[in-house]
C-alpha cells in the first residue's frame, strides 16, 4: 500500500498490469501456436492417447492445474515425481533438477507412448532433468510441447551436456513472456524485484489450449470425457462413468 500526502493509501496495481500486458502479449503472440497444439491434443484424445505434464519445482503446479479439475478433460496424466516438487524439500528439488538422466527415468516410469503429448513446463529450460525429459519423450514417440520463458532461455546456459535449452528440443513452444527471474514487480529500497508471472500466464496457456482442444473435439462429433465439481450435488453420479474408464490408465486419479 501506498500512502499519500494525506495519509490515505491506495493500492500498487503494477503486477495487476503487468498480468494484463502479458495476457494481452499472450492473445496476440501465441494463436497460431495455440491453434497447433490444440489440434495435436485432439487428436492424441480422439485416437485414445493421454495429455502428459511434466515441470520441476513451481512448475508442478501448472501440471496439477488441469488434472482431476472440474471443468478439466480426464485424460490429464501429471508426471509428479517428489524429488522435483517442493514439499519434501524445496532446496533438495532444485538439486535434482539439475542432475543429468533423472528426466528418462521419470519418463519410463510412465506408459507415454506413440500419439500421446508431453507438456513440459520450465521457465528457464535450462536444465537436465526437464531437457532429458523431452528428448525421452520424442524417443518414445510422443509430441513435446515446451511451456517457456523465451526471454529469460534465450539469455542463460544450458546445463545440459548437449548445450541445448527446452525449447531447443521441442516440437512446439508455448512463451509466456515472462522477463529475465521471472519476478516483475520493482519496489523502492527493494534490490530484488517481486511477484512473478509464470504461473498465471502458464495456466492461462494451458486452459486456453483445452478449451480449443475440446471444441475440435466436439467437432468431430467426439463427447469429451469433462469432469463435473465433486462438490456439487450430481458431480459423484456425472463423473463415475469417467473415473471407471480413466482410473486404471491414471494412477493418480
Amino acid at each position: 500500500m501506498l500512502h499519500n500526502r494525506e495519509g490515505s493509501t491506495h493500492m500498487n496495481k503494477t503486477y495487476l498490469r503487468n498480468i494484463q500486458r502479458l495476457l494481452e502479449q499472450l492473445e496476440n503472440t501465441q494463436e497460431q501456436v495455440i491453434e497447433q497444439v490444440a489440434e495435436v491434443c485432439a487428436e492424441c484424445i480422439y485416437h485414445g492417447g493421454l495429455l502428459y505434464f511434466f515441470g520441476t519445482g513451481h512448475s508442478h503446479m501448472i501440471c496439477e492445474e488441469p488434472f482431476y479439475r472440474a471443468g478439466g478433460l480426464a485424460s490429464i496424466y501429471p508426471i509428479l515425481e517428489t524429488d522435483l516438487m517442493l514439499h519434501e524439500g524445496a532446496s533438495k528439488s532444485s538439486s535434482y533438477e539439475r542432475l543429468e538422466g533423472l528426466g528418462n527415468v521419470v519418463v519410463s516410469h510412465t506408459p507415454l507412448g506413440k500419439g500421446d503429448v508431453l507438456f513440459l513446463i520450465s521457465n528457464s529450460g535450462r536444465n537436465c532433468a526437464i531437457v532429458d525429459a523431452a528428448l525421452e519423450a520424442k524417443k518414445r514417440g510422443a509430441i513435446t510441447v515446451a511451456i517457456t520463458s523465451m526471454n529469460h532461455t534465450t539469455q542463460v546456459a544450458s546445463r545440459h551436456p548437449n548445450g541445448r535449452n527446452l525449447y531447443q528440443v521441442c516440437d512446439y513452444v508455448l512463451d509466456n513472456g515472462g522477463v529475465v527471474g521471472d519476478a516483475s514487480v520493482e519496489l523502492e529500497g527493494l534490490k530484488q524485484k517481486i511477484a512473478p508471472t509464470s504461473s498465471v500466464i502458464d495456466i492461462t496457456l494451458v486452459n486456453t489450449v483445452l478449451v480449443n482442444t475440446v471444441e475440435l473435439l466436439l467437432q468431430k462429433g467426439m463427447a469429451p470425457p469433462v469432469f463435473t465439481s465433486a462438490n456439487t450435488d450430481e458431480g459423484d453420479s456425472a463423473n463415475k462413468n469417467i473415473l471407471e474408464a480413466y482410473k486404471p490408465r491414471i494412477p493418480s486419479l
